[in-house]
């Protein structure tokens, strides 16, 4: 099952996502043309009077890494994405441009004046790495809100509740038991553990909330205490200390011990985000929010698995859900690349000069359809012929210009579908 198709009429406003079928056969008796790739979108090129219109909601699951999208009509997922942020690399850049930076000024280089009162943070400033999942966030909403009828956003606000995990409430049976009890914690664990179980590495298997200070002997609720154990595991550690239970697994024990320590990053990543988050969804579309805890519980009642987009279709209070679709479109975000006059080797030493973009009105990584190799993407040259990869393939072939046609134009992501 694939994601529906976009449609807009001869006047580029949005009509009801049709299935993949009816789109091809728009497309075959000539009563539509391409007008997008990514997401898919068609045009009719002949006018409709008064179309009925079906609106849909974007619902969004934000995350620290991947955001989740979803387009539900009728309490029907006909479309749904997942998104990859580079926060990570983001900050990777800040951290080599301020090594490059601290090393300039070290060396014997002629006097500059210090400049600190320009470095005030306005307020509601945000690090980069954070401020990117927020324009991610709304460059991909309002290109939704072009090609799809949309009346309202629904957005996960609460990710992790980071209070309620360094004190946590419950206690006793509710602790492991219970309808809602636990489920931030236990969200939050199941990523920090990657679902596993932490003791024997097995998946796939119920996992229960273990202590790992025993609580029988001080050990507290605190999230820096908890980890994962299937049921075999948690019974034969019962409340032994762990320095006993793994004594003859010293390496074991030593990497449990640092991951426990490891401090709540990706859960603070969302809370720093979620309102600057809402706030700028409230400016596009009527906003309704949810809470992680809601959005599990949700998931677990309709039996759904566990993925960025479904988590997405399940934000906010709702009773059914059918799912149309089972491929999301898997995005990558890259940026648009560096401004650099010259590629550096290893050491910082300019190799060759990069030529300024577009060559000859293509950019690297534009796709492409050319008329024997196929779609793929190009790499365009100053001189000689381009580069032309085939997708899916390794390695590119030579072709030239003229012998290929745009198909979509790089916009600083990458695209690809869930196998």
């Amino acid at each position: 099952m694939q994601n529906y198709v976009f449609i807009i009429d001869t006047k580029k406003r949005p009509l009801n996502p049709i299935s993949p079928k009816k789109a091809r056969r728009l497309l075959k008796k000539g009563k539509a043309a391409v007008f997008r790739m990514y997401p898919f979108t068609i045009i009719l090129k002949t006018a409709i009077d008064d179309p009925t219109i079906s609106p849909c909601q974007i619902k969004i699951d934000p995350g620290s890494k991947v955001t989740g999208f979803a387009l539900v009509q009728n309490g029907q997922v006909i479309w749904a994405m997942e998104l990859q942020h580079r926060g990570g690399l983001i900050k990777k850049k800040l951290e080599s441009r301020r090594a490059v930076r601290s090393g300039r000024r070290n060396r014997h280089t002629r006097y500059r004046k210090p400049r600190f009162l320009n470095r005030r943070r306005p307020q509601g400033w945000l690090p980069p790495s954070l401020e990117h999942r927020i324009l991610t966030t709304q460059t991909w909403v309002k290109r939704l809100i072009k090609f799809c009828p949309v009346n309202e956003i629904w957005v996960e606000r609460v990710k992790f509740d980071t209070q309620k995990m360094q004190n946590p409430e419950i206690s006793g049976v509710e602790y492991q038991q219970g309808e809602l009890a636990g489920y931030e914690v236990r969200e939050y664990l199941l990523e920090k553990w990657e679902r596993e179980c932490t003791y024997c590495g097995k998946q796939n298997v119920p996992l229960q909330i273990e202590h790992i200070h025993p609580k029988s002997k001080g050990g507290s609720d605190c999230v820096r205490n908890l980890c994962l154990a299937c049921e075999k595991c948690n019974q034969r550690k019962g409340n032994k200390p762990i320095e006993d239970f793994l004594k003859n697994k010293p390496s074991l024990l030593q990497k449990i011990k640092t991951k426990a320590k490891q401090p709540l990053k990706d859960a603070a990543a969302v809370n720093a985000t979620r309102t600057k988050l809402v706030k700028m969804l409230q400016s596009v579309r009527p906003v309704v929010t949810g809470t992680g805890a809601q959005t599990k519980y949700n998931r677990m009642k309709l039996r759904l698995p566990k993925q960025h987009w479904i988590d997405a279709a399940c934000v906010g209070d709702i009773e059914t859900l059918t799912l149309i679709t089972s491929q999301p479109l898997l995005v990558t975000c890259f940026g648009q690349g560096g401004r650099q006059k010259a590629a550096l080797n290893k050491y910082g030493y300019p190799i060759r000069h990069n030529p300024l973009k577009p060559i000859k009105g293509w950019v690297t990584g534009d796709i492409a359809k050319h008329q024997k190799l196929g779609i793929g993407k190009v790499t365009p040259r100053s001189k000689g012929s381009f580069g032309f990869t085939s997708l899916g393939m390794k390695g590119y072939k030579s072709c030239k210009p003229q012998d290929i046609s745009a198909i979509h134009r790089k916009d600083g992501y990458t695209y690809g579908f869930c196998q």
